[in-house]
C-alpha cells in the first residue's frame, strides 16, 4: 500500500458527522468504484493510518480514508450534501 495521506480537518468532520448520525452514504473510492454503507465509527492504526469503518449489506468494511474520493449522505435529514475528500490533498 502507498504512503498513507491524511485528511484535512474540515473533511474528517464531515466524516464524524455521518458517523455520528449513522447517514447511509453513497460512498465513491479513488479507483473508481462506489457503493452504499452506512457509517459507523472512524479508527486510527498504530501506524496512524486513519479507516471509515462502514456496514454494508456484506457486513462491516474499512475504508483508508485517502481512499475516499467522495461521500454523498442518502438521508433526506442530511446536514451536508456530497463532499468530494480527494481535491484537498492534491490526489485528483
Amino acid at each position: 500500500m502507498s504512503e498513507y495521506q491524511p485528511l484535512n480537518c474540515d473533511q474528517h468532520d464531515f466524516l464524524e458527522i455521518a458517523c455520528m448520525h449513522r447517514y447511509r452514504l453513497q460512498v465513491e473510492l479513488m479507483d473508481g468504484t462506489s457503493f452504499v454503507a452506512k457509517a459507523l465509527d472512524t479508527r486510527t492504526a498504530p501506524s496512524k493510518e486513519e479507516f471509515l469503518i462502514l456496514e454494508t449489506d456484506e457486513g462491516r468494511q474499512e475504508v483508508r480514508l485517502d481512499r475516499l474520493l467522495a461521500i454523498t449522505p442518502l438521508d433526506q435529514d442530511a446536514s451536508f450534501g456530497r463532499v468530494v475528500l480527494a481535491e484537498d490533498n492534491g490526489r485528483l
